[in-house]
């Protein structure tokens, strides 16, 4: 079964998934495979589009869903395509990490890799969380406030709960 992590961005998939790859978990980020095959995500999303990288992310989730006992960090907007949500659940549990629109913003000021919170950070968090929020909360197996745990307490509570 795989472990599959989803939220907004910045609210620490990456970081999660580090500490599950340090224990021995093998960790796919669908980000990282769609960088390493694609190139940068910005790049795709000014040159072809929010929808041609949503497609190539739509392939990627199909490649690792059928994978088995993988931690699988997704981008922040993989889960808004039901078929993506289909395909994960079919191989594994989506674990929503949900940290407030306060604390992404702090970790996410200057960020500049992030085509959907370029200019105006705040905004755009609020809007994101705003629309996306709903889409997290139903389509996960367990949700994990992450506002004032470590990584590695965070990793604790999804071991403990899957």
């Amino acid at each position: 079964m795989n472990i599959v992590l989803a939220g907004m961005p910045g609210c620490g998939k990456t970081t999660v998934a580090e500490v599950f790859s340090k224990l021995g978990k093998r960790v796919v980020d669908t980000d990282a495979e769609i960088v390493k095959r694609h190139g940068r995500i910005a790049d795709i999303f000014s040159r072809y589009g929010e929808e041609h990288f949503r497609d190539l992310e739509s392939a990627e989730v199909e490649r690792v869903s059928v994978l088995g006992g993988v931690v699988v960090s997704t981008g922040g907007g993989c889960l808004l395509r039901r078929r993506n949500v289909e395909a994960l659940k079919r191989g594994g549990k989506i674990v929503y990490l949900k940290t407030s629109p306060e604390t992404l913003v702090k970790r996410l000021e200057g960020d500049t890799e992030r085509p959907l919170i370029q200019g105006g950070v705040k905004e755009k968090i609020d809007r994101l969380y705003s629309e996306r929020s709903g889409i997290y909360e139903s389509s996960a197996d367990l949700t994990v406030e992450t506002d004032n745990l470590t990584p590695e307490q965070i990793v604790n509570i999804i071991l403990e709960k899957i």
